[in-house]
């Protein structure tokens, strides 16, 4: 049987030994904490898909171990491929605690300087992503003028370009979309980071005293794009290096580029002279698409796949699945392979049938993610410490804040909230009660933040995030 052309799961044979090469590369422990349950692998043709339950793992496996991954597949299946990520909420069901505590703890270790950095080319590599590429709608038409602008060789009327929205609306896209136009343009120097990656970089120059050549990395680039800048928060002596970094690129009239999942002052833990710098030049905000787009993205997505399938169905999934990108080509997917088993046609009506679970999941304007991301982001934490069980105050706080914001703005049941945030039912019950109960008796809420202790009306917090995820 040929079966490049098959779609295998983790129990298949070549599938396993990509598995078992994976775990070699990447050691045991971060093999466990993301591949080992919760994470699916399927080989298709020259592709390795990944499907996994939420953005914020698709983003970190992508940016971590999409290397490792494509090497152990290339390694079984004798030829080069490329790897891609697709989100399906229901693999949520067979993560267990120990598991998101050991997701958790490595996100920290990275917050932290504890990994080793990984030194990226600064404007040889050509990025995944071109602007040639994005599908444009109402949702995201700013956005896409001002990249288009930063991008086009002439100097924009506007610097820093700041992109901020929910996951998988295109942000990582539109960034590196920039850069790839800029190294098409003979020798100006450009340089695509996450935040996460700045920090271990300065923590490392830090340490190995090599100031002198961390600096020059930044500061003489023609153009500087900082995706997820929202992990700079609470990272004090990070953020005043980034403030000089910022300083010498403007001063010398070069451009700066920023994604985030929040607006810079609802990014909790960010020192005032960031935010300054920050809306100083144009801050934009990319909205879930709307169902033109979705349909005109399900149609890209699935031409990409090489999957036929009805315009009806495409229609009927645009309108439904409202998650991120990834969420609806993980759709996607799970349609065409359910129709395949079954030895029939991708129809509509296979579709409401075999979807249902799914689209019940993720059949709301807004999701679970969006809210995680966005709660995250403002109390200067990551989604992996929601999900884990550490119980900070900070932490805490935050956890009962998006527990309540999923059941306010979501469809999903108090049972669903828990499994996917790694909870049981009673908690994410308690977690709404003692916020509606904090908004009743018009109480403060308090936490700590690096800068000391932050205090906020409830209903002020519930309103902020509620704006920022609406």
């Amino acid at each position: 049987m040929d079966t490049s052309k098959d779609t295998l799961r983790a129990g298949d044979d070549v599938v396993q030994r990509v598995l078992d090469t994976l775990n070699q590369k990447i050691g045991p422990q971060k093999f466990n904490a993301w591949f080992r349950h919760g994470t699916r692998l399927q080989l298709e043709d020259g592709t390795v898909k990944v499907v996994v339950t939420n953005p914020f793992v698709a983003n970190w496996i992508e940016r971590h171990y999409q290397a490792q991954i494509a090497s152990a597949a290339a390694e079984h299946t004798g030829r080069p491929k490329t790897v891609s990520f697709t989100i399906d909420p229901s693999l949520v069901d067979e993560i267990n605690r120990r598991q998101l505590d050991s997701q958790a703890e490595l996100v920290n270790r990275e917050s932290e300087g504890r990994t080793r950095p990984r030194f990226d080319s600064p404007a040889r590599s050509a990025l995944r992503h071109r602007l040639e590429d994005f599908v444009v709608g109402q949702s995201n038409k700013l956005a896409y003028s001002a990249a288009l602008a930063v991008s086009s060789g002439r100097k924009p009327p506007f610097n820093p370009l700041f992109v901020h929205g929910p996951c998988g609306v295109g942000k990582t896209h539109l960034l590196q979309g920039i850069c790839n136009a800029f190294g098409r343009r003979g020798e100006r120097t450009w340089r695509y980071v996450t935040g996460e990656q700045f920090t271990n970089e300065f923590i490392v120059a830090l340490r190995q005293k090599k100031f002198p050549e961390f600096r020059a990395r930044y500061r003489k680039l023609d153009l500087l794009a900082i995706d997820d800048v929202h992990f700079l928060a609470s990272k004090k002596a990070t953020q005043e290096e980034f403030l000089h970094t910022f300083n010498a690129i403007e001063a010398a009239g070069k451009q700066i580029v920023m994604a985030s999942d929040a607006h810079p002052r609802l990014v909790g833990q960010l020192n005032e002279q960031l935010i300054s710098r920050f809306i100083s030049g144009m801050v934009v905000k990319i909205d879930a698409p709307d169902r033109e787009t979705r349909l005109a993205l399900a149609r890209k997505k699935a031409a990409s796949m090489n999957l036929k399938i009805e315009t009806d169905v495409l229609d009927f999934l645009a309108a439904h699945v409202r998650g991120s990108v990834r969420e609806l080509e993980g759709t996607l997917i799970k349609l065409t392979a359910l129709a395949s088993l079954g030895g029939s046609k991708v129809t509509l009506d296979l579709a409401r049938q075999a979807l249902s679970d799914h689209l019940a999941r993720t059949g709301s304007a807004v999701t679970l993610a969006d809210i995680e991301a966005a709660v995250a982001a403002f109390f200067g934490i990551t989604p992996a410490d929601l999900h884990s069980s550490r119980r900070t105050k900070t932490i805490s706080l935050a956890r009962t804040v998006a527990m309540f914001l999923g059941r306010r703005k979501t469809t999903m049941s108090y049972p669903e909230i828990g499994r996917y945030m790694g909870k049981n039912h009673s908690s994410v019950v308690l977690s709404v009660q003692r916020m509606e109960r904090l908004l009743r008796e018009g109480a403060d809420v308090d936490w700590a933040a690096a800068a000391g202790p932050k205090s906020m009306p409830a209903r002020e917090l519930v309103e902020l995030l509620s704006q920022q995820v609406s």
